[in-house]
């Protein structure tokens, strides 16, 4: 038997003292990941701190026409809200991608930006890792490595995020609202998840204490034309190989707005700037759309089994970003 103490929070600033306190704690929502790894012992809190209760299970929209999803609002609920499947279905569609309709029903917003990654080494406590205990290596550069990263990994981790959500959340510009024991603030999920470096312990940009209160979408990506795709080994309830999220706005045949997201390249959700840069102003076209993918994809630093990431990459950004421009010419 592990013993911790369980405290069910009343309010956001009940949830933030009592874990601000207790520096192994952790916060519970749905428990779709942490109850997982306490089970295997990669995770073992002195408290958990239960914000399932926490008036946070809204979607409400805002004045300006962006739209706030509380932290507790579940995945299943956020998929089927109509004013999600209306303005911004790259989110829709990446949140049905991922899970089984079960697991969608318990985890939350919150819970599912600050997931684990699902590697092996990571999962096992006897196998050395740098994520789960700095300093002792990681296994997985010399072992199988298959489903790792090819982008922004470094010498401490080649670890991927696992998240779907996380994916077309970047796409969509969306800001993560936090609170915490020094008040509130708002980050780009950009921002939000960090790359590897030499502390890849650490997933994100939260401080101790914090609590994911809510997700904003922004009105500028609402309504723009969307797309998540997501290749896996088998086709359900499985994380990505690669994943892609595409917003594509082309208007008098020039692309008037481009957002690029992959998954299961990275340690964060990894936005295609260079290739959103290189599309920008300019003709639809597969050509171009090779031309700015390669440009991003130039970049990567495959590991010994998964350079075909990168090609599986390309062609699923390629394809997603035609199926957007149906006018687009062929080479």
């Amino acid at each position: 038997m592990k013993p911790f103490m369980y405290v069910r929070a009343h309010s956001v600033d009940e949830a933030t003292a009592a874990h601000a306190g207790r520096p192994t704690s952790r916060y519970l929502g749905g428990g779709t990941n942490l109850v997982d790894l306490m089970k295997l012992g990669v995770e073992r809190p002195s408290t958990l701190v239960d914000v399932s209760g926490l008036p946070l299970d809204a979607v409400e929209e805002l004045p300006d026409g962006s739209v706030r999803i509380g932290a507790t609002v579940r995945n299943s609920d956020l998929a089927a809200h109509p004013l999600i499947r209306a303005r911004y279905p790259v989110l829709s569609q990446a949140l049905l991608a991922g899970a089984s309709g079960q697991l969608r029903n318990m985890a939350t917003t919150g819970g599912n930006l600050l997931q684990r990654t699902r590697c092996p080494y990571f999962q096992d406590p006897h196998k050395p890792c740098n994520k789960r205990e700095p300093g002792t290596g990681c296994a997985a550069r010399d072992g199988v490595h298959r489903d790792h990263a090819v982008l922004g990994h470094s010498p401490e981790c080649i670890a991927t995020h696992p998240s779907d959500m996380a994916v077309a959340l970047a796409a969509l510009d969306a800001r993560v609202e936090l609170q915490g024991a020094r008040g509130q603030r708002a980050l780009p999920v950009t921002e939000f998840h960090r790359l590897p470096g030499d502390r890849p312990d650490l997933d994100t940009a939260i401080t101790h204490g914090e609590l994911v209160t809510g997700v904003l979408l922004p009105p500028a990506t609402a309504g723009v034309p969307c797309a998540y795709r997501k290749a896996r080994d088998r086709a359900s309830f499985a994380f990505a190989l690669v994943s892609v999220a595409v917003l594509l706005d082309v208007e008098d045949s020039v692309v008037r707005q481009v957002r690029i997201a992959f998954g299961g390249l990275a340690h964060r959700p990894w936005r295609a700037t260079r290739a959103e840069d290189a599309l920008l102003g300019g003709a639809p076209s597969d050509a171009a759309f090779e031309r700015a993918l390669d440009a991003e994809l130039s970049a990567a630093e495959p590991l010994r089994d998964n350079a075909f990431k990168v090609r599986l990459a390309r062609g699923l950004a390629c394809d997603v970003l035609h199926r957007l421009a149906p006018s687009a010419p062929r080479p």
